[in-house]
């Protein structure tokens, strides 16, 4: 009997010690410290941890706004006049001089135009091809040089021309094949590929109608634009929100629209939470107060709600750490103002009790463990 109390003495001792040599540290599960290096051995890699206030998220959301608004509008433009390029095929005739008409052509050039796709041969579609340095060679005429010109130019080129020749020369000319400009649109759209620019103006709003519209599983909040090796992202709604048309988004050739799938604008909900959950932006927004109310809120017997953080990745592999204090639930209200972002991973901590009881929980059955050793001995 003796033994056994001793040996109790002992575990309780053991017990007591290792809890005031701070047993929180042992308890299972992810917590968050403050002081923790995210590079080993750099003191510097220390997540800074930044308050959510009401005064930083209206200061956030005013230079959200403010860089959105900025770097969009650098893709507003004035459509202009369809310029001809090399590769492209021209139709030209001279009225009343149908021995200047080519052999498969005929006068009846009211068919429309085409856009031929990069690999497809122009043998099927009678005309002009503009050579590679952006000539095109015309009876009477020679080279003449037509890149960079409209329809309109062109044909006012080749008339002066023709008047050496012709007496009073009448010159239709129109474009019949689109070959030398496009853009490439990809992702969440029915028909992804090359479109060809031709007389209609390419906008942002045209080159999705033509290629099917966006799918269900598009994210409309991020459209992003390729132009000169940079990326410049498109948000429908805000656009609309702010009473701007997205067909002022003029787009040029050799522009890359990406229309980037939901699947891609996920938020995590994780730590002491009711539901910790997966959650997908709806177009590109969610609230910080929207995402716990997702998941169920706080779980309020084991979270420690004056520990709410929102960890996001930098271009750097670094964490920035923002802070919610919500022991009061009056805090809900700035976390409604606070936005989230792509790959965000919110995370609520648990209470100093509750880790203390998970170690105690742990630790129990490793005290009766050493218990029946010391009896069978």
């Amino acid at each position: 009997m003796n033994t056994s109390l001793k040996s109790a003495g002992r575990i309780a001792t053991t017990i007591a010690l290792v809890t005031l040599l701070g047993a929180c540290a042992y308890a299972p599960g992810m917590r968050f410290e403050r002081d923790a290096q995210s590079q080993p051995g750099d003191a510097t890699s220390v997540p800074q941890v930044t308050p959510i206030t009401p005064s930083y998220v209206l200061e956030q959301k005013a230079i959200r706004e403010q860089v959105a608004d900025d770097t969009v509008r650098t893709l507003f433009g004035t459509p202009e006049p369809y310029r001809i390029g090399p590769g492209d095929i021209l139709s030209v005739v001279v009225w009343d001089h149908p021995e200047l008409v080519l052999p498969s052509a005929t006068y009846a050039i009211l068919g429309g135009t085409t856009g031929i796709s990069i690999g497809d041969s122009a043998a099927g579609i009678p005309g002009y091809l503009v050579s590679a340095d952006g000539y095109v060679q015309f009876p009477y005429i020679g080279m003449v040089r037509v890149a960079g010109m409209t329809e309109v130019e062109a044909r006012d080129l080749l008339l002066r021309g023709a008047r050496d020749h012709i007496e009073n020369p009448q010159i239709t000319l129109r474009i019949l094949g689109f070959r030398s400009k496009r853009i490439y649109v990809e992702g969440e759209v029915k028909t992804p590929g090359s479109v060809a620019i031709n007389d209609v103006p390419m906008t942002l709003m045209e080159a999705l109608n033509r290629t099917g519209g966006v799918l269900p599983t598009a994210d409309r909040s991020q459209i992003n634009v390729t132009r000169g090796g940079q990326t410049i992202r498109v948000s429908l709604p805000d656009l609309l929100r702010r009473g701007l048309n997205p067909s002022s988004i003029a787009l040029q050739s050799g522009d890359i629209v990406r229309v980037v799938p939901r699947e891609e604008s996920k938020v995590f909900v994780l730590g002491e939470v009711t539901r910790p959950t997966t959650l997908v932006l709806r177009d590109g927004r969610l609230s910080l107060n929207e995402a716990l109310g997702e998941a169920g809120g706080p779980n309020q017997a084991t979270a420690d709600s004056s520990q709410i953080f929102v960890v996001r990745s930098n271009a750097q592999a670094r964490p920035e750490v923002y802070h919610l204090d919500a022991r009061s639930a009056s805090a809900l209200a700035v976390a409604e103002n606070f936005e989230l972002k792509p790959k965000d991973v919110i995370f609520v901590d648990a209470g100093d009790l509750v880790r203390w009881n998970r170690f105690i929980t742990l630790l129990f059955p490793s005290a009766q463990t050493v218990q029946t050793i010391r009896t069978i001995n």
